[in-house]
């Protein structure tokens, strides 16, 4: 299909670079006194992030300018390294492990999150399939398992680092990939009664997860350990107000509030904002899933449809999770905030898949 392109979604683009730099802002707000603690440097996390930020924007311009049917051709390679990388973590001394997950590969003063590229290249693999074999996918055995087989076979792998929450994102993004490419409903009735069992099979099975869950139903039953990440959090996002402390101002970044400029950075952003920049920030979010909907429903083909959507999908589920397990609304899940938490592979596979909205954008049928 050769429709004439046009310039890319300048509203989409805009926003972005909005949430870009307010993340930026409330990184170094959120990480000077730990940095200035742990590495004597109070702008260390904000260096580290403004660099990947950097390479991510360069990446983002590169890939919108890269036709979105390209990554067709590429998406079985593409996965297939990612598998590899997944694997590669698991081995002892080459993952490096945090937080009690193997999930990271040093690269000399950097650390990449292979799972993160997992989920990019699951879409991209995902969209492709699903475009080619919907005429099937009423069919469980034909259409709908070959679809399920690379995403439970990711899932699997990235349990076994173990990483619940970013498992949890890449199923619920696929599985809303399928039913937009048109999967029969009681398919999904049947997934999801399978989906529960197997979710509290895995909190079951892992104390950790167990505890979580008593923590989040019961935060104050252990306020020093189970409970305090959330509690802190609270305390946090309640004093704020209105208006907030001021920009800076935070008092819970005074190593109360762990992670305080990775998972549990829109605590800060409601501390030092307050109600009023919180629901600033919720906003620019859902102007960019308005935005990244429109892209999806004026794709040329259903590959870019169900690509534009896979995207705009991920994006949204690891918005709402965090901003749920923020407020005490699901247990803790360790799921980042887009553009705005602190770490290099989530912000520049955001960015990347910006770019290939862009792109989709440039060739709307609208």
């Amino acid at each position: 299909m050769n429709r004439h392109r046009v310039f890319p979604d300048r509203f989409f683009l805009l926003i972005t670079f909005i949430l870009l730099i307010t993340g930026l802002v409330m990184v170094y707000s959120a990480s000077e006194v730990s940095a200035a603690h742990k590495f004597g440097d109070t702008f260390y996390f904000l260096k580290r992030q403004l660099l990947f930020a950097f390479a991510g924007v360069i990446s983002l311009f590169v890939v919108m300018n890269i036709d979105y049917r390209a990554w067709k051709k590429w998406s079985h390679i593409g996965i297939l390294l990612c598998y590899g990388l997944l694997l590669l973590v698991l081995i002892p001394g080459v993952g490096l492990s945090r937080g009690g997950a193997s999930s990271w590969l040093g690269i000399g003063a950097f650390s990449i999150q292979p799972s993160e590229f997992m989920k990019v290249a699951l879409i991209i693999y995902l969209a492709r399939c699903l475009s080619e074999r919907q005429q099937d996918l009423p069919s469980f055995r034909k259409g709908l398992l070959p679809a399920l087989f690379p995403v439970l076979a990711a899932f699997g792998l990235i349990m076994l680092q173990p990483d619940l929450g970013t498992g949890m994102v890449l199923v619920l993004t696929c599985t809303m990939m399928i039913f937009v490419a048109g999967a029969r409903i009681k398919h999904f009735l049947f997934m999801g009664a399978a989906g529960c069992m197997g979710i509290a099979g895995l909190i079951i099975s892992a104390p950790y997860r167990l505890q979580r869950l008593t923590s989040y139903v019961d935060p104050w039953q252990d306020p020093g350990e189970s409970g305090f990440q959330i509690i802190q959090s609270l305390l946090a996002i309640g004093p704020g107000g209105l208006m907030g402390f001021g920009l800076g101002e935070s008092r819970q970044k005074f190593q109360y509030l762990p992670e305080a400029q990775n998972d549990f950075i829109f605590s800060i952003i409601s501390e030092e904002l307050g109600f009023i920049g919180s629901v600033a920030v919720l906003m620019l979010f859902c102007l960019l899933l308005w935005r990244g909907i429109r892209i999806a429903m004026s794709a040329p083909d259903l590959f870019g449809t169900l690509l534009a959507a896979g995207i705009t999908g991920m994006i949204a589920i690891q918005v709402m999770i965090n901003i749920a397990v923020v407020i005490g609304l699901i247990p803790v899940t360790g799921i980042t905030l887009p553009f705005l938490s602190y770490g290099g592979s989530s912000l520049t596979l955001i960015l990347i898949s910006i770019g290939i909205l862009l792109n989709i954008s440039s060739y709307s049928k609208s």
